[in-house]
């Protein structure tokens, strides 16, 4: 009998190892996204990723079926500050527009009363700034408003007048000229007595809240010129009446 050659044939290559392979790998993936997403302040960004590969993953508990790590430890995304954080910009630009009402009334009465190189408005962080000069109001080293401006204290006081009501603050400000009377020792005591005597004609109008007033002097501490010229000094000798923002709501 002859003896029949056995061929050896391979079977096919065992390839079962693909399959954890694959797996290992898909997650691998998903964690260097998930530390991606993590490192990055966007959580829309972060949703976006997620549902993407959710999709392309579908099927069993997916490493993005948790919370987002983003969302629980950055108390920015929480809903409620946001919510907080709304109100507070819906109520700086109410009142800003308020503010802005209040401008727009007050520069129309300096335009038609023809002051415009006397007073001046400015919006600023703090409030509504109305600066006067106190060339204008004052002699030199007087704290006596002069009596021709006793009348625009009057109308400004008017225009004081708002609902709902808002803290004023009026300040004094001069220049670095040295002075030295028998009524004031420094130029600190003049600018306090001019605040004080332009609000005690504000007050004169009743229909103002005298607890919403307050005065302050500054000397020639606080320019907003140079006092090397006499430009600049006439600047920063000033009288400015700031109405805050209401911030009782």
């Amino acid at each position: 009998m002859s003896k029949k050659k056995k061929h050896h044939r391979e079977d096919h290559i065992d390839e079962t190892w693909l399959i954890p392979y694959a797996d290992l790998l898909t997650l691998l993936l998903a964690l260097f996204i998930v530390l991606f997403a993590s490192s990055q302040i966007d959580q829309k960004k972060f949703d976006q990723i997620a549902r993407s590969l959710s999709s392309a993953l579908a099927g069993g508990v997916g490493v993005f079926d948790f919370p987002s790590p983003v969302e629980q430890n950055n108390p920015q995304t929480s809903i409620p500050n946001k919510e907080r954080l709304t109100k507070n910009q819906q109520q700086a630009i109410i009142e800003q527009k308020g503010l802005r009402e209040i401008q727009a009334k007050i520069n129309q009465y300096i335009e038609t009363q023809h002051l415009q190189s006397d007073l001046k408005t400015t919006l600023t962080e703090e409030g509504l700034l109305v600066t006067i000069s106190n060339d204008v109001l004052f002699d030199s080293g007087s704290a006596e408003v002069k009596p021709q401006y006793k009348q625009v204290a009057k109308e400004i006081s008017r225009l004081l007048v708002m609902n709902p009501p808002r803290n004023i603050i009026v300040s004094g400000h001069t220049d670095n000229v040295p002075i030295h009377n028998s009524k004031f020792a420094s130029n600190w005591e003049l600018s306090v007595m001019r605040a004080v005597n332009f609000m005690k004609l504000l007050l004169e109008n009743k229909q103002l809240d005298p607890r919403l007033f307050s005065a302050k002097g500054y000397g020639e501490f606080q320019p907003i010129a140079s006092n090397d010229t006499p430009e600049g000094r006439m600047k920063n000798r000033r009288v400015e009446i700031l109405i805050a923002p209401n911030t009782s709501k």
